[in-house]
């Protein structure tokens, strides 16, 4: 699961109890809820449906295709590009890619209030001081 589209499936509470056993082997649990992973969703028509990535008992890889009420489903998260999918919790990481125009910004232009026709930092004075390194 290193590229392309992954999809996680969040069921409402009563679904997962409806459907009990049966959805079991297909849930993973996460800090925000029990979901399912799949590789592609159709949720046109009654039954939300969705491929899922197994193994045979023997260890031979299968596509699974899953396909529950359409009422069943709370929200669905997607997933594109390279990279592996998952749930992070806690503070970015250490490393970020630099800002284009080359100035040293603590933080990205989202999180500071800054805009993308901003100047960088060294063109701000004193709004960008305590940034600067």
């Amino acid at each position: 699961m290193s590229s392309g589209s992954f999809h996680a499936v969040f069921l409402h509470p009563g679904a997962i109890e409806a459907l009990g056993a049966a959805i079991a082997p297909y849930l993973n649990d996460g800090p925000h809820g029990k979901h399912v992973v799949c590789r592609e969703i159709d949720p046109g028509g009654p039954f939300f449906g969705m491929t899922i990535a197994g193994t045979t008992n023997d260890g031979r890889a299968v596509e699974l295709d899953l396909m529950i009420p359409a009422n069943m489903v709370l929200m669905v998260l997607s997933a594109h590009g390279e990279g592996g999918f998952g749930f992070q919790q806690g503070s970015a990481p250490a490393e970020s890619t630099p800002p284009a125009h080359g100035g040293a910004m603590a933080a990205g232009p989202a999180s500071t209030g800054a805009v993308a026709d901003d100047p960088p930092p060294s063109a701000q004075g004193d709004r960008w001081s305590s940034l600067e390194g």
